[in-house]
């Protein structure tokens, strides 16, 4: 994960990857042993992620302040042929940010990563 920054509106930043000794890894090396979902990783990865983040993040008007991209597949009609670079924006709701260290909020986003990740890796 880079740093994370703070814009002047309260989202919290940060881009989180998973990389080997040969450089990023694709997300179709994470797909199940079956082969890639038929949606993109994004779809699969998301809501897991949102998931373990329940209670850390904002509502505002009934929706989570959590924004993440993946960046494009080369090939749209293969979505899993992307490089796992997760570009993560959120707004964390404020008293359970105030009661938290910032090394802790980056801790939390790096555990709901890794969940999210083990969730694109299970079978359908």
């Amino acid at each position: 994960m880079t740093r994370p920054s703070t814009t002047d509106d309260g989202w919290w930043l940060a881009v989180l990857f998973v990389h080997d000794e040969q450089g990023i890894v694709e997300a179709e090396e994470l797909a199940p042993r079956s082969g890639p979902p038929p949606v993109p990783p994004l779809h699969v990865m998301g809501p897991a992620l949102a998931g373990a983040l329940s209670g850390l993040i904002l509502e505002d008007g009934g929706r989570q302040q959590l924004r993440l991209a993946l960046p494009p597949a080369s090939d749209a009609a293969h979505p899993w042929r992307q490089p796992l670079v997760l570009r993560m924006a959120v707004r964390w709701e404020p008293m359970r940010a105030a009661t938290m260290r910032p090394s802790e909020l980056a801790q939390a986003a790096l555990q709901a990563f890794r969940r999210s990740l083990a969730a694109a890796g299970s079978p359908a």
